[in-house]
């Protein structure tokens, strides 16, 4: 019997959940970065960026590495990694892949969200992303894999004419005469939280569909093709690639705040507020959810505010009952929502159905939410208005054909 709130779900329904999720992980820095801009411009935005990836991507992508059983030290793991990382969502990041021998390949981006996103903010956000953040956590990805991997530009934006296309296009190559890649401090505290030591239910390997991506890297990653227990399993590491992205942004955000904790704690909470809203309407209007109370309460029990199970000790029912769990010991996005801290909850029930009021009782570990209906329909909050201005919060996913990738 499966610990996970995913087993619910048909084969079909998880297919179709997994890049949602992957995409919702995404949208993160397209909710919060815009308040560290606001609070602490654009220079210091980019560094939160830099240390947020660098001290969390490192971590998960091991995790999805033991997972899936394709744990390796060559340019092919590299490349699985990137397929199930909430930083290249598919398709939203549509990463293109070549490979040369297993010490050197390519991608590249055909179509990148993040690109479209910030290009009409001007050239110095372009040149923020594209360059100054990327540049360290391109290299802090493949640390996973290969200390002495280097990522590298054969070319990228700001776009030269302005609709080049492909988007950018990187080398990837592993050398021992590389100096090796080192982790930033943040790395360690994260490293060291409940969220990334979290076990999850092994995959039942006797079920129908691929358990492992032990096989050849393949160009389109196609979740229909894995087990139920498979897709379970990488639905719960992706709730987790969330949680620790999370963590380590708020190492980062706390560090600039210094002994205004008042202010760490608003801008995560603004950050959690936006994602959380417009993730429960992807999630709601992907898998066909009801609208409504029902709606909202099968939202909840999918949203990766709530999961893995275990990590967030969450019940929905009638009401939604959380208590004291490892993910507030972490301090992570949970902690965020008490009785002194409704918008996250207020911002995912709104999506469902504006008309759907919360409220919270209890303390800050152990509360209850209930859900009343209205005559007066809320309107969205504004965090939610600022994540949802990324084209992340209308894309659409299209079938593909996942095709084996040989060596050229």
């Amino acid at each position: 019997m499966s610990n996970s709130r995913y087993a619910q779900l048909s084969r079909h329904e998880l297919a179709v959940l997994l890049p949602e999720l992957l995409l919702i992980g995404q949208m993160i820095d397209r909710s919060g970065m815009a308040w560290c801009i606001q609070e602490f411009g654009r220079d210091e935005m980019v560094q939160i960026a830099i240390e947020e990836w660098a001290g969390a991507s490192p971590i998960y992508t091991r995790r999805m590495q033991r997972a899936l059983n394709y744990e390796g030290v060559d340019v092919h793991t590299i490349f699985k990694g990137l397929q199930l990382d909430i930083g290249a969502p598919p398709q939203f990041m549509d990463f293109r892949y070549t490979i040369h021998d297993r010490w050197h390949g390519e991608f590249h981006l055909d179509h990148c969200g993040a690109l479209l996103d910030v290009e009409p903010m001007g050239h110095d956000y372009v040149f923020g992303m594209c360059h100054t953040i990327e540049d360290p956590t391109f290299d802090a990805t493949a640390v996973a894999t290969n200390a002495r991997a280097q990522v590298r530009p054969i070319h990228r934006p700001p776009r030269v004419p302005s609709d080049r296309h492909p988007h950018c296009a990187w080398t990837v190559v592993i050398d021992e005469s590389y100096p090796p890649v080192e982790g930033i401090p943040a790395l360690d505290i994260v490293s060291q939280t409940r969220a990334a030591t979290w076990e999850l239910d092994p995959i039942d390997e006797s079920g129908e569909g691929l358990a492992d991506y032990s096989g050849p890297v393949v160009s389109d990653f196609d979740f229909g093709a894995y087990s139920h227990s498979a897709l379970v399993r990488m639905a719960d590491e992706v709730c987790l690639q969330m949680h620790l992205l999370y963590l380590s942004f708020a190492i980062a955000v706390r560090a600039r705040a210094g002994s205004d904790v008042a202010l760490a704690d608003s801008i995560c909470t603004r950050g959690l507020t936006g994602v959380a809203g417009l993730g429960a309407e992807r999630i709601h209007r992907a898998l066909s959810l009801p609208d409504g109370i029902d709606g909202l309460r099968r939202v909840l029990e999918l949203h990766p505010l709530l999961n893995p199970q275990g990590y967030v000790d969450a019940a929905v029912r009638s009401a939604l009952h959380v208590h004291r769990s490892p993910a507030h010991d972490d301090a992570a996005w949970i902690s965020l929502c008490s009785p002194d801290s409704v918008q996250p909850l207020q911002a995912i029930a709104t999506a469902i159905d504006p008309r759907i009021s919360v409220e919270v009782s209890g303390n800050e570990a152990d509360w209850v939410a209930e859900f009343t209906e209205t005559d007066t329909a809320a309107k969205e909050l504004p965090e939610v208005a600022i994540a949802k201005v990324s084209g992340g919060s209308t894309f659409e996913f299209q079938p593909r054909k996942s095709l084996p990738l040989t060596v050229v």
